[in-house]
């Protein structure tokens, strides 16, 4: 039987930490960004942990 391939787009998504967290980037730090507060997109830039609802779901699309 082959290897399993992970998710590509969910690759490129989500990093896994050396204690097993899994991070994602926060959204809203694309475009329109002269109206929010430097505060803000600040807080904005800071990678997140992913909810316990779809920890499941993303962990088998990177293929652990």
């Amino acid at each position: 039987m082959p290897k399993m391939k992970s998710h590509r787009g969910a690759a490129r998504r989500f990093r896994v930490t050396k204690t097993g967290k899994i991070l994602r980037r926060q959204t809203k730090l694309n475009h329109m960004l002269e109206k929010k507060t430097p505060a803000h997109k600040r807080r904005l830039g800071r990678e997140v942990q992913v909810t316990a609802g779809d920890r499941r779901s993303v962990r088998r699309m990177l293929g652990l």
